[in-house]
């Protein structure tokens, strides 16, 4: 089986990088992904998706390194969705993408959507802790 996804949007906070007891470097972030469109009656709507987005390796260190909120990013992985009930039981759920290509898109550290710049990384398979 193989799935992939791509998300193309703006980060929500600076990334947060940590390492795993072995000394594996993993970056955290989040990506809001806008969707715009027109209803049927013309009123203007719009839809903003959030995804928690985890790099490891290689690809953690650039994350951490380029990356910073309000910056324009594309990345492809394998996402995971996970639901649960919070402190007061209402229903709550997030979409975790696993990162192995991130593509950094617009300006760079401090100018999230200006500029053109276009930088890529990419995950290696043996890099993966599992």
């Amino acid at each position: 089986m193989y799935q992939q996804v791509v998300i193309v949007g703006n980060l929500g906070a600076d990334p947060e990088m940590r390492f795993t007891p072995s000394g594996v470097p993993v970056t955290s972030f989040s990506v809001a992904v806008n969707r715009r469109w027109t209803s049927g009656d013309g009123q203007l709507q719009e839809k903003t998706t959030w995804f928690r987005v985890t790099a490891w390796g290689k690809l953690a260190e650039q994350c951490n390194q380029y990356l910073s909120k309000g910056r324009l990013v594309l990345v492809e992985g394998e996402i995971d969705a996970s639901a649960w009930k919070d402190g007061e039981g209402n229903p709550r759920a997030t979409l975790e993408l696993t990162a192995r290509n991130v593509k950094f898109l617009g300006g760079g550290r401090g100018n999230g959507n200006g500029g053109s710049a276009l930088a890529e990384a990419s995950e290696d398979e043996e890099d993966m802790p599992f």
